[in-house]
């Protein structure tokens, strides 16, 4: 889910007290202007899971790199340009972040159907949700009526997205600061149900975990040993390894394999280790549907989450629109 550098708490406070929950989004929004986007974007989302099944996962993280920074607004898929250096090559999403093409092929779906219709960042909040019901999680209905940002900046991303080093008390704090829960926290953190995470994710945790020169004590034995094979010193860390044992399902597996010492990334396991999150780790673990609950009930607000500026709805969702050409801008 989130991913990488440490970041300074400070520009957190300031960027999420500006970042605001929306009462204009509701469920069925393009019901008149654009009947079909739903099912057009779900057919997209299913498609590209039968090439490569772990682009769900990947889709589903684009919402949570999305609406942490700024909002739900799009602005995780906007290129770089000579004036502007978006989010894509931020700290937690370079080498990191991928199919960036897969909402590319729903947004060209949804243009020839309902031009200058359907915005990219209800795009991917309605990917999200049919990667996780794809995979045999919940489905849940979005609300959708958001508008695509002007501009990204790669400041803000490197400044609010945590590291996969970050321990519990961090997360909770950050998400303190988005109204979010210790119980939203856990249950979205169980995103990582689906998807793979690279090496270079875990090698401190291995090898210098607070740097003692020591693995983390927490990760149990025999799965210990199977990192050491799959992340070498010296080795590749760009290798990827499951972060969960069921990686291609939406369950609880994630929590089970917490509560046993296998999670792949410092960041997830803190979430056993530490007290008050680990009341919601054994109680997922036990109750998948309990689960599917918290973790729709986090979305829909997690979702919520607007920055009040200006916007319109792109044609391309790599680039803003060109002057007028029927620009629709909103408040």
């Amino acid at each position: 889910m989130l991913t990488l550098f440490l970041p300074l708490l400070l520009h957190v406070t300031t960027t999420a007290a500006a970042t605001t929950r929306s009462s204009f989004l509701w469920p069925g929004f393009y019901g008149e202007t654009c009947p079909e986007a739903e099912s057009t974007v779900r057919e997209v989302i299913e498609k590209a899971m039968i090439r490569e099944t772990r682009s769900g996962a990947s889709v589903m993280r684009l919402q949570f790199h999305d609406c942490f920074v700024n909002g739900c607004d799009g602005s995780l898929l906007l290129d770089d340009t000579p004036d502007m250096l978006g989010e894509k090559l931020a700290l937690s999403n370079i080498n990191s972040l991928r199919s960036y093409e897969v909402i590319d092929q729903a947004k060209e779906a949804l243009e020839k159907i309902c031009p200058a219709t359907v915005s990219c960042a209800d795009i991917i909040v309605m990917a999200a949700r049919d990667a996780v019901a794809l995979s045999g999680g919940p489905y849940w209905k979005v609300k959708l009526g958001r508008k695509d940002s002007l501009t990204a900046s790669q400041e803000d991303s490197n400044n609010i997205m945590p590291s996969p080093r970050a321990n519990a008390s961090y997360l909770i704090n950050l998400f303190q600061k988005f109204n979010l829960s210790v119980k939203d926290l856990v249950a979205l953190s169980g995103s990582h149900s689906i998807g793979k995470a690279r090496c270079f994710s875990i090698m401190h945790r291995l090898y210098n975990q607070s740097g003692t020169g020591q693995p983390d004590p927490a990760i149990e034995r025999k799965f210990r040993e199977k990192l050491y094979r799959l992340c070498p010193q010296g080795g590749d860390q760009n290798v990827t390894g499951d972060l969960d044992a069921t990686p291609e399902v939406f369950d609880n597996q994630y929590f089970k394999d917490l509560v046993y010492g296998r999670g792949f990334l410092n960041s997830d396991e803190t979430l056993f280790t530490f007290a008050e999150t680990r009341k919601w780790v054994v109680k997922f673990s036990e109750d998948e549907g309990e689960f599917f609950d918290a973790f729709v009930e986090g979305m829909i607000k997690l979702g919520d989450l607007q920055s009040g500026k200006p916007g319109e709805i792109r044609w391309n969702c790599r680039v803003v629109n060109g002057p007028p050409k029927g620009m629709l801008l909103a408040y």
